[in-house]
């Protein structure tokens, strides 16, 4: 690793010596101690990296992703939830929790159940 690191650092091309480094690091972290790569190469090199910056971008894509899907399941059921509380009344809280808990597909199938409830037992059932 050594070898390689020092071959890689003498590169003199800033361009090609840092996706070299970043792939190196990449490549090197599969077999060796995190520690041990950093004490070889230069943190900052690898944060430049072209590949280093698309992993990073695909990864806050990912999180956007995951955040946007979970705000829009809460406000569902936060929707069906005060829906029903002004059909039904107040919901107990064990019912605020298994509505909470569905996924976005059962909240959109439980907004157009709703609407044809006549009892909270109806409600009970279709949660069962």
């Amino acid at each position: 690793m050594q070898q390689a690191a020092t071959r890689v650092v003498s590169i003199e091309s800033t361009d090609e010596r840092r996706n070299l480094v970043a792939n190196t690091q990449i490549l090197a972290g599969l077999r060796f101690d995190k520690n041990l790569i950093r004490s070889l190469f230069r943190e900052d090199i690898m944060k430049e990296s072209v590949i280093y910056q698309e992993i990073l971008q695909e990864g806050l894509q990912q999180r956007l992703q995951q955040g946007l899907q979970q705000g829009l399941q809460q406000g569902e059921a936060v929707l069906i939830i005060h829906l029903l509380t002004y059909k039904f009344g107040l919901l107990d809280p064990a019912t605020q929790q298994q509505i909470q808990n569905l996924p976005s597909n059962r909240l959109e199938e439980l907004g157009e159940a709703l609407l044809s409830f006549v009892t909270m037992d109806e409600l009970v059932q279709w949660l069962q």
